[in-house]
């Protein structure tokens, strides 16, 4: 450094020093103004300001990276998450087409055959295999007639009479069945209560 910029520096440091209260008496009452001034002339705030300067300015570069990462995981993350939710029945879906396909054959068939057992029987079929697509998916159907009613489980529509003791309380008929996927269930069974 070139004495004139020795001299504008330590002038700078003085103003700063005065200026935050480091030197005088409002800051701190240990360091009187002649002895901030001659640290600031021996150059050791020098280099201890540079230093603390250059740590601000490492941790704030750190903050910002940080924030950044941050900002693009969440970003990334609710992308992921839309796209599940767009594509997640894909499999069901594509699964189904096969009995849709099958459904299509047997509509075809009915308007040329004249055996109505034939057709029958083709759509039974049909029932069984889009039963074992969806329970290979993790459908499964609840079974409750005969059951003790529980409010978390079923959705009770009516009461009725019931001539057997041992059927009160208990569900005598379902109006529309229940289904749970995997343990979750998916709709509530509707039933009819004997009293």
């Amino acid at each position: 450094m070139t004495k004139d910029k020795k001299e504008q520096k330590n002038a700078e440091d003085q103003d700063f020093t005065t200026d935050n209260g480091f030197a005088g008496g409002d800051g701190y009452s240990n360091c009187d103004g002649e002895a901030c001034v001659n640290m600031a002339e021996d150059g050791d705030t020098e280099t201890a300001g540079d230093s603390s300067i250059d740590e601000a300015a490492v941790w704030k570069d750190k903050y910002m990276r940080l924030s950044a990462e941050y900002e693009n995981y969440r970003k990334r993350t609710l992308k992921e998450k839309l796209d599940l939710i767009n594509t997640g029945g894909e499999d069901v879906v594509k699964s189904m087409l096969e009995v849709l396909d099958d459904m299509d054959r047997a509509l075809a068939a009915m308007e040329k055959t004249e055996d109505m057992e034939a057709v029958r029987q083709g759509i039974i079929l049909i029932d069984d295999k889009l039963r074992g697509t969806l329970k290979n998916k993790g459908l499964c159907e609840m079974q409750c007639l005969g059951q003790d009613i529980d409010a978390d489980l079923h959705e009770a529509v009516a009461r009725i009479e019931t001539a057997e003791k041992e059927m009160k309380g208990k569900i005598v008929d379902v109006i529309q069945k229940g289904y749970k996927l995997k343990e979750k269930i998916i709709r509530y069974p509707k039933v009819v209560v004997g009293q």
